[in-house]
């Protein structure tokens, strides 16, 4: 087939050149491995291995960051997502409006909550959830929206906030991949009632495990959700009501805190990455991702939609470059999400055509300007075919 290698032209390829990988956690610890190795070993000599100052000390921090009061550790974006909708008293009888373009951890949240999930389009521009269809959407049943930063892309959050206040609706932005993204000079994180993050390992902050974090401007809202991550425990152990077992481990806390100081200069490379791979993939039959004029993007990930996305992905492969496809099946085409969640009469068409053709390049802070080359290089020779 022109344009793809045998499986022997694919080892001589990389025995010359190094794979490169779509993300990679392991080149983030080495390139920040002294400070890394540092928090884990004040933590082991610490003796305090659950909760404790490692933890405030982080979420005091991270919350500072984010440009809000209170910052709440749990064990993960998913669990920060469940108990922030249960802090919202969210749960059986209510609907959250979201969509169906996104990590299908975002609506495992809602239905964990007990909530009914109620999937609309997204903008054909930035991807993100589209405020006109959300508005649609809306029933008496409603009581929040979850706006995704979808690939460290802001939503359109002045016009979902605005949808919010008007309908009486709790506006909950689920930050997983958007650390450090900014819409309109203000960091995501507080721009709805509550915000979630995610710091698995391949994140823009990522852990060295699971780990997450409610954040929110509500004093009474995250005393709830610290109570909720430990079984229902007031400071003096009384139950106020049942909770669940979700806290930041403090190696984790530890290992993000040291992380954090670098968040701003590799997301600033991220930055440079991407509008490198824009300028050398102009004159393709590809679209690179928007971004909203005002906003800056966290390029969590770097995404192109084209029309050949699996054979370019595995001409990529032949060349030793990993890509990866976010998100090959819409959440409400997967089993178990399909049969309990609502979309509209007029489906998510937009939605659905993007899982075919969207692709995701190599995109961490420690890529090298010759290992972009080496991508675009590769993009190109597949199109000159």
């Amino acid at each position: 087939m022109a344009g793809l290698r045998t499986r022997s032209e694919n080892r001589s390829v990389t025995a010359l050149h190094p794979a490169i990988p779509w993300a990679s956690p392991v080149a983030q610890y080495r390139a920040h491995r002294d400070a890394v190795q540092s928090a884990i070993t004040r933590v082991l000599e610490g003796g305090t291995y659950v909760l404790g100052e490692e933890v405030e000390s982080f979420e005091r921090a991270f919350a500072d960051y984010c440009g809000v009061a209170n910052g709440v550790g749990v064990g993960s974006g998913t669990d920060a997502l469940i108990l922030a909708l249960r802090a919202l008293e969210i749960g059986p009888g209510d609907e959250v409006i979201t969509v169906s373009h996104t990590a299908v951890a975002t609506v495992a949240a809602v239905l964990a909550s007990g909530a009914t999930p109620v999937l609309v389009d997204v903008d054909p521009i930035h991807y993100t959830i589209d405020p006109a269809r959300t508005e649609a959407a809306i029933t008496p049943g409603t009581k929040a929206i979850i706006a995704v930063h979808i690939y460290g892309q802001p939503a359109d959050m002045d016009s979902i906030v605005a949808i919010g206040r008007r309908n009486h609706l709790r506006i909950v932005e689920d930050c997983a991949q958007a650390a450090g993204a900014r819409y309109r000079g203000r960091r995501v994180g507080g721009l709805g009632d509550v915000a979630c993050f995610s710091f698995y390992p391949t994140k823009n902050l990522g852990a060295v495990g699971d780990g997450g974090m409610v954040v929110t401007g509500d004093a009474a809202l995250a005393s709830r959700v610290r109570r909720l991550r430990q079984y229902g425990w007031d400071d003096v152990r009384n139950t106020c009501e049942v909770g669940v077992n979700s806290r930041l481990d403090p190696l984790q806390a530890a290992v993000l805190s040291a992380k954090l100081e670098y968040l701003e200069p590799d997301n600033a490379r991220r930055d440079a990455i991407a509008r490198r791979y824009d300028q050398s993939l102009v004159g393709l039959p590809i679209a690179v991702p928007a971004r909203r004029a005002g906003d800056s993007h966290a390029h969590h990930l770097y995404v192109v939609r084209c029309d050949e996305r699996d054979r370019l992905k595995m001409h990529l492969a032949a060349d030793g470059i990993s890509s990866a496809v976010h998100y090959p099946v819409p959440v409400h085409r997967q089993h178990g999400y399909a049969e309990k969640s609502v979309v509209p009469n007029e489906g998510l068409p937009l939605t659905e055509r993007l899982a075919e053709q969207i692709l995701s390049l190599p995109m961490y802070p420690e890529l090298s300007d010759a290992e972009i080359d080496r991508v675009t290089a590769s993009i190109h020779g597949y199109y000159s075919r």
